[in-house]
């Protein structure tokens, strides 16, 4: 420390002004000038010529000018009166607010303010003083936090706490008072700020004075108000940071939830709470953990003895009163609504347009640039701005996202402030926005899919598949509210191509089911509405791939259309998806003919990437029907075009069908006895999936990976039967990750084929019933069929021969139901074991 401190215990003293010495004749001399002139003035009326008047008049002012000077202490300006020294005062000045009765939490900013101080227990002499500015939204609670901290350490300053509000007033004002506290008497006028400033040096120096600034507007204000001494330490609280030399900064942010509910249950009743946890933690939700409004929250509480927790709920539900509900009173401290208003009357007019324009968009978060759109000016001015508004506690940072991109957004209480405020310009500033996300979306979309965009296609490196894949993860949410934006609007051109891009970036990504669904219908709404055929057929191609093993006809309708405007590309893509369709629903014989037809029309149109990725769909069919020999002619005539092509992703997805081709003729081969040849041809189906999951690994693709390795884990080694069931189950981990419920179903039905071939017939019995069930809510029926026919196959191995027979039959039905002959066939082999 710098020695006791203590109040001066003598006045100043008195500065003796200098006098200007007047000689002792003076006074007789003023009276002889002072007659002589009143003689003078006199003989004015005296009959005498006008020239003698005016030298009788000049002699006279001369006189009278000479009897002031010499009464005048020689024209010395008057002095101002003295600030006088104080009187030592009998205790220390105390100004501090008292502590909030319900104050909670913040127990890791109280010790981060602890251990500030701590370390400067031992100030050095030419150490400044300790300043702590503490910064964060209007209503987090800063006021309440520097009430509390202040008296944990009032100990520590034993020559006062002084305390000021400063909001609206000057640091002149707030010196003047300081300086009174001090007992500085200030007789009058103290001659400005200059001034005022040494004088708080001066009676601050050599004392241990704790001091308060509580809502600083911002560090011009402050600084005048700063002490020098190190012994003294200051509090400052803003809604923004002022960027204090010295200064230590605390940003104080919002409570945590159960923070949030610990406030409540003190303002309304902990057994209130207690009793409907529920509806307590939907209100503190709603009140974005923001001290202000739970308090408020509480209150209203506190006096509604009849209001139970889900009545608030349910009323603060209502975005259109909200803000009302959380007003007690128009003032600062009571009401969410003038605290925001404070904040937003700091801004400038072009950020208040910005924080406007931002509350139009339902989106949680947005990256910068789409500032930059709604002002109709660079990224970078736009940025600028945003970042103000951060500044002043409007909006905040929301974190970096997949793609490396900072994203933003507006407090939940503060979007509903700005969206009462009138702004006619939204509508373009909204429709620059969404035209952002379209060319965003689609240029990712088409460096993840190349061929779904055009014939042929442009080539894409792994790089490029891999941010657009990452700016899907990054903008989902943002882009789905923008797709809703522009229906809203009626935008139908716009809408379109939003969900267009949207649908193609899930398709290439397997990814987000339910999202991917929703949008293709909003797509196909909106193509309906531009009543552009070519657009409508796109998307319903785009629904019927999401569709999966559903229904043709959005596939069929779209072939009609694509036949009608001779579009042969199109048209042979939509034989594919009919195809497709047809093999997932297990309707082989139709499938393989619409899948023959498209490599046709690949052919014709010389698109060499859909031939041969369509070749591959063929392969698959064919390894359904045990057709192995010709499934591995199609693969490996792929797989020349895609390594030729320098395709590496379509070359590991045939890859991996590749591997599942050498499993089924390496159990064909142990079916045989062909135990040596069966056990090559089990290696080289493991090294073909093992490169491929690498593959995909490497470009970081989790539902191919996935996808290997449930292929892997249907291998059917006996060597690795744990292996396999190791692969399987994290196949399904990945996949329930993703959201692909049919994946999931798909991995408990080869779990369910592993462990049957382990021997662990009861589990291998569990998990096909819930591969059937998860299939029978999905529609898949052809994959029911399967689960059935596995299941009777567990029991004939468990030598179960009755208990068989009911699923076997079942399958039967389905199979015949849907014209699949290879799986009629392969039931009623297994019947006949039964029956045997």
């Amino acid at each position: 420390m710098t020695g006791p401190l203590r109040l001066p215990d003598e006045p100043m003293p008195e500065p003796k002004p200098r006098r200007r010495r007047v000689p002792l004749a003076a006074p007789v001399a003023a009276g002889v000038a002072a007659a002589a002139a009143s003689i003078l003035a006199a003989s004015l009326e005296w009959e005498i010529p006008p020239i003698a008047k005016i030298g009788v008049t000049a002699t006279a002012a001369l006189l009278v000018g000479l009897t002031t000077w010499a009464t005048t202490e020689g024209g010395v300006r008057p002095r101002r009166q003295r600030l006088t020294a104080p009187e030592a005062p009998g205790r220390a000045p105390d100004q501090w607010p008292p502590v909030p009765e319900h104050f909670t939490g913040r127990a890791e900013s109280l010790n981060e303010l602890r251990s500030v101080f701590a370390g400067r227990r031992r100030p050095s002499e030419l150490a400044p003083p300790l300043v702590a500015s503490v910064y964060g939204r209007g209503g987090v609670g800063k006021s309440a936090l520097m009430a509390r901290f202040g008296h944990e350490v009032a100990g520590g300053f034993p020559d006062g706490r002084l305390y000021a509000d400063l909001r609206g007033v000057g640091p002149e004002e707030v010196l003047i008072g300081f300086l009174r506290a001090l007992g500085v008497r200030l007789t009058t006028d103290p001659g400005g700020m200059e001034e005022l400033r040494k004088l708080w040096l001066t009676w601050t120096k050599g004392r241990r004075i704790l001091i308060g600034l509580d809502n600083a507007d911002d560090g011009e204000q402050v600084k005048p108000l700063l002490p020098a001494d190190p012994g003294c330490a200051v509090i400052v609280t803003s809604r923004h940071p002022l960027f204090l030399m010295n200064a230590i900064d605390f940003q104080l942010p919002v409570f945590s939830e159960a923070q949030s509910v610990e406030l409540l249950a003190r303002l309304a009743g902990g057994a209130r709470v207690v009793d409907d946890l529920e509806s307590a933690k939907k209100i503190v939700g709603i009140c974005d953990h923001l001290p202000l409004a739970i308090s408020i929250c509480g209150a209203r509480l506190a006096t509604r003895s009849t209001w139970s927790l889900r009545e608030l709920a349910g009323r603060l539900a209502d975005e259109r009163r909200r803000l009302d509900q959380l007003e007690l009173a128009p003032r600062v401290d009571k009401s969410v609504r003038a605290s925001v208003q404070l904040s937003y009357e700091d801004c400038t007019g072009i950020q208040r347009r910005l924080l406007r324009m931002l509350s139009g968009l339902t989106a949680p978060d947005v990256p910068g640039w789409v500032a930059g759109a709604l002002l109709d000016t660079s990224e970078l001015d736009g940025g600028d701005q945003l970042e103000a508004l951060i500044d002043a506690q409007l909006a905040e940072c929301s974190g970096t996202d997949a793609s490396g991109v900072m994203r933003y957004r507006l407090h939940d209480l503060v979007r509903l402030f700005a969206a009462e405020l009138p702004e006619e310009r939204r509508g373009p500033a909204v429709e620059r926005v969404l035209s952002g996300y379209r060319h965003r979306a689609e240029a990712a979309a088409q460096d993840r899919w190349p061929q779904d965009w055009s014939r042929g296609g442009r080539r894409s490196g792994a790089e490029g598949q891999s941010q657009a894949a990452d700016w899907l993860n990054a903008e989902r949410l943002s882009m789905i509210a923008m797709i809703h934006h522009a229906r809203g609007l009626e935008l139908w051109e716009q809408t379109w191509a939003l969900a267009r891009a949207f649908c193609s970036l899930c398709h290439s990504l397997r990814a987000y089911w339910a999202d991917w669904r929703a949008v293709a219908d909003i797509g196909h709404e909106a193509a309906l509405r531009t009543g552009d055929r070519r657009t409508l057929g796109i998307a319903l191609l785009d629904r019927a791939a999401v569709a999966g093993g559903g229904s043709t006809a959005d596939a069929e309708t779209a072939l009609e259309i694509f036949t009608e405007l001779g579009e042969s590309w199109w048209s042979a893509r939509c034989r594919r998806t009919i195809g497709m369709i047809l093999y997932t629903g297990g309707n082989l014989d139709r499938a393989q003919d619409y899948l023959l037809e498209a490599i046709a029309g690949f052919r014709d149109v010389d698109d060499l990437w859909w031939m041969a990725r369509t070749q591959r769909n063929l392969a698959e069919l064919r390894l359904a029907e045990r057709r192995t020999a010709e499934a591995r002619e199609l693969l490996e005539d792929a797989l020349e075009v895609f390594e030729r092509e320098g395709n590496r992703y379509s070359e590991a997805q045939t890859l991996r069908v590749y591997g599942e081709a050498l499993a089924a003729q390496a159990r064909g081969l142990r079916r045989e006895g062909e135990a040596k040849a069966a056990a090559e041809h089990f290696t080289r189906a493991g090294l073909s999936l093992d490169r491929a999951t690498e593959m995909f690994k490497q470009r970081g693709e989790l539902w191919e990976v996935a996808r290997c390795l449930r292929s892997a884990g249907e291998v059917g080694n006996p060597a690795n039967g744990l292996v396999e069931l190791d692969h399987v189950r994290e196949s399904g981990d990945i996949l329930a990750a993703l959201g692909d419920s049919w994946g999931v179903a798909r991995s408990a039905q080869s779990a369910g084929r592993v462990l049957g071939r382990m021997g662990r017939v009861r589990e291998a019995q569990d998990e096909l019933r819930r591969a059937y069930a998860a299939f029978e809510e999905l529609g898949e029926r052809w994959r029911m069929a399967q689960c059935l026919r596995y299941l009777g196959e567990a029991h004939l191995d468990a030598a179960e021969r009755e208990a068989a027979v009911e699923p076997l039959e079942r399958a039967r039905e389905i199979y015949r139901s849907l014209g699949n002959e290879a799986g009629t066939r392969r039931t009623l082999e297994l019947l006949r074991r039964a029956a045997s």
